[in-house]
């Protein structure tokens, strides 16, 4: 089993639950990142980029 292992908060998934699967799964929390989420766009012949939501991960360490 790999000591650290990258956790992200599903779509339909609380914070909360997410958690809770790391610890079940035998892993604790040590980081949290989170990154935001874009959409490209075309407005008056210019690409844009929108932002539509973040995404968020939890690395978790194995715990002893």
């Amino acid at each position: 089993m790999s000591k650290k292992k990258n956790f992200y908060v599903q779509e339909n998934e609380t914070i909360d639950e997410c958690l809770e699967r790391m610890k079940q799964e035998g892993y604790m929390p040590v980081r949290r990142m989170e990154k935001p989420l874009f959409e490209e766009r075309k407005e008056n012949g210019e690409t844009i980029h929108v932002p539509i939501g973040r995404e968020i991960v939890f690395e978790g360490k194995i715990m002893t």
